[in-house]
């Protein structure tokens, strides 16, 4: 089956994702898809069947989250991929179904993208690894503010804080962006001088979007 009726921006952190897709559904009357819109779904979901996601739902001491080896993050930042995927594709099938225009911030695998989607209605969107990995506590949101509260409280918050980059450079890596990078699918590299509108009129130009 083909998702005729939404568009699909993949790609990494900091990248402006989110922040086109919540765009593109103001100016065009769609549905916004925003990051982790799975989270409706959370509170239902099988311990069995989605371990991944359900290790943060149940989590009883979140130090046990920021204390974890890069191996251990890489493995479970892999299995939330997958597990995100089957869910995404749950809430998008209605919605597609419905006729309703679509525009998501996805962590739908290239390779599913490729049968569930046309080229001209996927996007990748990137930012280079390292920005993704030093800008990580610059946002404000409460989640991102928690865990940088829980490293800074830890016996060597300097100790801490390395692990938890070298976590986030492992699933940063140069080699997962050039996978992006070379998928076949249209990208978007981010760049700092040029302006959320200049950035807006090239998603719609390469998504074929009337402005």
């Amino acid at each position: 089956m083909k998702f005729n009726h939404v568009y699909f921006i993949n790609g990494t952190a900091y990248a402006g994702k989110s922040t086109m897709v919540k765009r593109l559904a103001q100016k065009y009357n769609g549905i916004a898809c925003e990051e982790n819109y799975h989270e409706a779904l959370m509170p239902g979901l099988d311990k069995a069947m989605f371990p991944c996601l359900t290790y943060t739902r149940d989590l009883q001491d979140w130090r046990d989250f920021i204390r974890r080896t890069p191996d251990e993050y890489e493995a479970w930042v892999k299995g939330v991929s997958k597990e995100c995927e089957t869910l995404e594709l749950q809430i998008l099938n209605k919605l597609n179904a419905e006729g309703k225009t679509v525009f998501a911030d996805t962590n739908i695998s290239i390779e599913t993208l490729r049968e569930v989607s046309d080229r001209e209605h996927v996007l990748i969107m990137l930012a280079d690894p390292d920005t993704s990995v030093n800008r990580f506590f610059e946002r404000p949101d409460k989640e991102k503010q928690f865990l940088y509260r829980l490293l800074m409280e830890e016996e060597d918050p300097k100790l801490a804080m390395e692990n938890f980059k070298q976590c986030l450079k492992r699933v940063n890596s140069r080699a997962a962006y050039n996978s992006f990078l070379y998928s076949g699918f249209r990208v978007i590299i981010r760049d700092e001088s040029r302006r959320i509108e200049d950035t807006l009129a090239l998603v719609e130009k390469q998504f074929g979007l009337q402005g």
